[in-house]
C-alpha cells in the first residue's frame, strides 16, 4: 500500500472532521442497530446474493491473483457474495469518500477498503467508517490482538473499527553477487553508499517514507522518545540528524542524489537490471515472490537492518455508508479464516504475514502453517522479530513526506 498526504489536505481532513462531528452522531451511534442485533447465522443469511465493492492497492499482480482467482471464487461459492475489486488506496478513497459526504449521498461505491495508519487516521477524522464491527466476527477470536503490532495502527488503538489483515516488516533487499556483507545499520550503510556510489537510493513513495521512519527511530536515543501522540518537539530534534545524515549520503546515492525513485517499481527495476545494487520492500517476505515471478534475478537476498525496521499491520475497513455491510463482514470474516490466511502466507502466493495466533488455531491448522515451504531468500521472521520498531503517528510520516522534499531533494 502505498500513500502520503500533504499537510494541507490533512488540515483540510481535520476540518472537515470538526464539522461532521459538530453535525452528526458518533460512528459507534449511526450503526445499524439490525446488523449489530443480528446473530452471525443471521448476517450471514443477509449477505447471500450481495455484491461487495472493495477499494484496494492493485500494484502487485501476485496480490491480485490472490484476490481474484481465490478470494472472489470462495467468497461466491462459499457465500454467494459478489467480491467486486476497485483499484485505489488512501488518496482515491479518501477523495470518494469526501465527494459522496458533499453530496449528501447515503449509499457509498465503496463497501471495504484496504487500509492502514494514514487512511485509518484521516477516515476517523471524517467519521467515515462504520463500526465497531470486528468482535462480531467469528474468526477474529483467532487474531493475535496480545500484539502491538496488530492492537495499534500508527499508535491508534484499533478499537474494532478496522480488522487486522496481514503483518510485514520492512526489509532491504540486495544483490549479493555484488555484495557480501550487506550494511547492518546506519553507520555501516554510510560507509558502503560512499564506498559504493551510485548503487543505493529510496523512493519518494510509502515505502521509502517507511525506511526514513526506520532510520528516525535509529537515530533517536530510546525509540520510546517518538512512541505515542506526535511531538512536534522530538521530531524537529530527531529529524535534524536524520537530515544531517542523509546529506553526508546524498552526493553518492544514485544520479548523485539529484533525483529520486517516485515508484517502488521503478527501483524494483533498476536493481533487477544491475544498475542498483539495493532496493526495499514493505514486505519482509517479497523478495522470494519477485524471484518466482522471475521479476527479481536469483541472487537477490532480503535482510532488515539491526538498527530496525517498521513492522506493522494492514486492515480491512467497512465504510459508514456501505449499503451492503452485512456481505463486507463476511467478506472479511473469510479474509481472516485460516484457509484464506494460510493461502496468503505462501511464500509462492503472496508471503504476507499472517495476523492470526497460532497457538488459538485448531490443531491441524498449525500443522498446516508449520508444514508451510519456508522462504528461501527472506528472513525468517522470528530471526528479525527482534530488530522491529513499532509504527510511529501518522503525523510523523506526514512530516517526513514533505520535508524530505524540502531538507533532501530540493537542496
Amino acid at each position: 500500500m502505498k500513500h502520503t498526504f500533504t499537510i494541507r489536505q490533512i488540515l483540510f481532513l481535520l476540518i472537515l472532521g470538526v464539522l461532521y462531528a459538530c453535525g452528526g452522531k458518533s460512528a459507534k451511534q449511526q450503526a445499524n442497530p439490525d446488523l449489530n442485533k443480528l446473530s452471525w447465522s443471521q448476517i450471514e443469511a443477509q449477505a447471500k446474493g450481495q455484491t461487495v465493492n472493495l477499494m484496494m492497492w492493485m500494484g502487485d499482480p501476485l496480490i491480485n491473483a490472490y484476490m481474484k482467482k481465490f478470494v472472489q471464487a470462495q467468497l461466491k461459492e462459499k457465500y454467494d457474495i459478489r467480491l467486486n475489486i476497485i483499484s485505489g488506496q488512501g488518496k482515491e478513497i479518501l477523495s470518494t469518500l469526501i465527494a459522496e459526504k458533499e453530496a449528501g449521498k447515503t449509499n457509498s461505491e465503496i463497501d471495504m477498503m484496504w487500509i492502514n495508519g494514514e487512511t485509518f487516521f484521516q477516515l476517523k477524522q471524517i467519521k467515515a467508517l462504520y463500526g465497531p464491527f470486528t468482535a462480531q466476527l467469528p474468526n477474529a477470536r483467532l487474531i493475535n490482538f496480545n500484539s502491538r503490532f496488530i492492537n495499534t495502527d500508527f499508535q491508534q488503538p484499533v478499537d474494532g473499527m478496522e480488522c487486522p489483515w496481514g503483518n510485514v516488516q520492512l526489509a532491504l533487499i540486495y544483490n549479493s553477487n555484488q555484495v557480501k556483507n550487506p550494511p547492518k545499520n546506519l553507520k555501516e550503510l554510510e560507509q558502503f553508499v560512499k564506498a559504493h556510489p551510485g548503487k543505493f537510493t529510496l523512493g519518494t513513495e510509502f515505502t521509502g517514507i517507511t525506511l526514513l521512519k526506520s532510520m528516525l527511530i535509529a537515530l533517536a536515543n530510546d525509540p520510546k522518545d517518538l512512541y505515542g501522540k506526535f511531538d512536534q518537539a522530538k521530531y524537529d530534534q530527531y529529524s535534524a540528524k536524520l537530515w544531517q545524515y542523509l546529506r553526508r549520503l546524498k552526493p553518492y546515492l544514485w544520479k548523485a542524489g539529484k533525483t529520486f525513485p517516485s515508484t517502488l517499481a521503478a527501483m524494483h527495476q533498476m536493481f533487477a537490471n544491475g544498475e542498483l545494487w539495493f532496493t526495499m520492500s514493505n514486505n519482509d517476505c517479497e523478495v522470494d515472490n519477485k524471484i518466482a515471478q522471475g521479476t527479481f534475478p536469483a541472487w537477490a537476498r532480503a535482510y532488515v537492518l539491526e538498527s530496525g525496521t517498521i513492522q506493522n499491520s494492514h486492515y480491512l475497513g467497512i465504510t459508514q455508508t456501505s449499503p451492503n455491510k452485512a456481505a463486507a463482514m463476511v467478506a472479511i470474516n473469510y479474509m481472516i479464516s485460516p484457509e484464506a490466511q494460510y493461502e496468503k502466507f505462501k511464500p509462492a502466493t503472496w508471503g504476507d504475514g499472517t495476523v492470526l495466533a497460532m497457538e488459538k488455531l485448531p490443531k491441524n491448522w498449525q500443522d498446516k502453517f508449520a508444514q508451510l515451504p519456508t522462504r528461501k531468500y527472506a528472513p525468517k521472521r522470528a530471526d528479525i522479530q527482534q530488530y522491529a520498531l513499532v509504527e510511529l503517528a501518522p503525523e510523523y510520516m506526514i512530516k517526513l513526506h514533505e520535508d524530505f522534499r524540502k531538507e533532501i531533494i530540493r537542496q
